[in-house]
């Protein structure tokens, strides 16, 4: 493994509420958001190459992948990311099933694949505040140069970086922002703006949700990450009573004081303070009431967390892949 200093290998083949319902969190740690405001959808070519979701390992340092063993320091997917790929690649085999089931999306291919390392070159970093702590748009900035480099923009992928940033509040458990929140939706433009290419970005701070949550809060959080960028608000606003895509996710109590999560609903079921379900909350956005399921936190004592998606993400997400890519 490189010094975590100079970038990786070239890459192999293989209108309402918008603001406030994506803003970021200021609490240390708390989720950051998609944001599609001023977003202009238009449609990419459809076509019959797979939809390609790619997952980057960012920077784990040297003390954090002691944790897992002196065998992952040479290794670029410690085992927390590891994780988080397998259940971005699971949910997706959950989509396509529910698909399948129905009839539907029977032509579509998707490919989760794991992409080079993502490092940020001193070079490439602001003197500022940026270079100590990020904000979410100044990294998923820096993300999309490194992809652009790599000539790795291909109009229908969402690319996911696992970052590892446990104390960066600016970030957040992670999020996508426009022009590049959803994937295959370019944002219109009167130049030649390559950041609305059609590819997504998103990011999941595996490090926050492991120092600060558990392992199973990694997976959820690198599944709803990624399934933010397949669920636009007209699809979401379009399922039962959601009007925010948190609210296609369940929180179901399993018995008298333990309630189980599914991903898109991870740190959004719990209650508004530190410790409700995740260490940190989403604000701005979800209300309980409108969950497609929600058995209430009266006498919530354990919280744990299920990457079975719900089939409100499920019907979202597959209504998404039709309208954008099934030929």
């Amino acid at each position: 493994m490189g010094s975590g200093l100079e970038d990786g290998p070239t890459e192999r083949a293989g209108g309402r509420w918008r603001v406030t319902r994506r803003e970021a969190l200021a609490a240390v740690g708390g989720a950051a958001l998609a944001s599609s405001v001023g977003a202009s959808e238009t449609a990419i070519d459809r076509g019959d190459a797979p939809v390609r979701i790619r997952v980057y390992p960012g920077h784990v340092p040297l003390q954090a992948r002691l944790r897992y063993g002196l065998e992952e320091l040479r290794r670029d997917w410690p085992p927390p990311l590891r994780d988080a790929f397998s259940a971005i690649d699971a949910a997706f085999d959950q989509v396509l099933a529910y698909a399948g089931e129905r009839a539907r999306l029977e032509s579509l291919e998707i490919s989760v694949e794991r992409g080079d390392p993502i490092r940020f070159p001193p070079s490439e970093t602001p003197l500022s505040t940026d270079a100590v702590l990020p904000s979410l748009e100044g990294l998923l900035d820096r993300f999309r140069g490194r992809l652009r480099k790599r000539d790795a923009l291909t109009g229908r992928a969402c690319h996911a970086l696992l970052c590892w940033s446990p104390l960066n509040y600016r970030i957040g458990y992670g999020g996508t922002l426009s022009p590049n929140s959803l994937t295959g939706v370019t944002a219109d433009s009167d130049g030649d703006d390559e950041r609305a290419s059609g590819d997504a970005q998103t990011v999941a701070n595996v490090g926050a949700t492991e120092v600060w949550d558990s392992r199973a809060v990694t997976r959820n959080m690198a599944i709803h990450e990624t399934i933010h960028t397949f669920l636009p608000d007209d699809i979401v606003e379009s399922i039962g009573e959601a009007y925010c895509d948190h609210e296609l996710g369940t929180a179901v109590r399993t018995d008298a004081n333990t309630l189980e999560v599914s991903p898109i609903a991870t740190a959004y079921a719990g209650p508004d303070r530190i410790g409700g379900g995740t260490r940190f909350h989403g604000t701005g956005c979800c209300d309980r009431s409108r969950f497609v399921r929600h058995d209430g936190t009266d006498g919530i004592e354990n919280w744990t967390y299920t990457t079975e998606l719900s089939d409100a993400t499920c019907e979202g997400v597959t209504r998404f892949l039709e309208r954008r890519f099934e030929p």
